[in-house]
C-alpha cells in the first residue's frame, strides 16, 4: 500500500519530496487495524501545487487523489503537506 500511495501521488503531483511511513504497528488492536498492517500511514509531501492553498485545501486535495484507497484500505492518514518554500525554511532552521 505504501508504494501505491507514493505512485498515485507522484503521478498526480509535482512532488519535490515525498515520504510515506506505515505506522500500523503502533495501532495494533485499535479500531481499523487489520492483520498484516498497511492501515495507518504518515505522509510527508512537498509540492508546489500547495502554493496559495490553505492547510485544509491541501488535505482535501490529497484525500481526493487517494479517495479509492481511503475507502478501501487506509484507515488513518496523518499528513504534513508543505510548499517548497516552507520546506526550505524548516530545512534551514533545523540546520542552525
Amino acid at each position: 500500500m505504501k508504494e501505491k500511495i507514493q505512485k498515485k501521488l507522484r503521478a498526480s503531483l509535482n512532488c519535490v519530496e515525498i515520504k510515506v511511513t506505515d505506522v500500523s504497528h503502533l495501532h495494533q488492536g485499535h479500531s481499523g487495524w487489520r492483520e498484516g498492517g498497511e492501515t495507518h500511514f504518515n505522509l510527508f509531501l512537498v509540492s508546489d501545487i500547495f502554493n496559495q492553498k490553505s492547510r485544509l485545501e491541501r488535505h482535501k486535495f490529497v484525500l481526493n487523489i487517494l479517495e479509492e484507497y481511503m475507502k478501501s484500505s487506509i484507515h488513518a492518514l496523518s499528513m504534513k503537506l508543505l510548499t517548497p518554500d516552507e520546506f526550505k525554511k524548516i530545512s534551514t532552521n533545523s540546520k542552525k
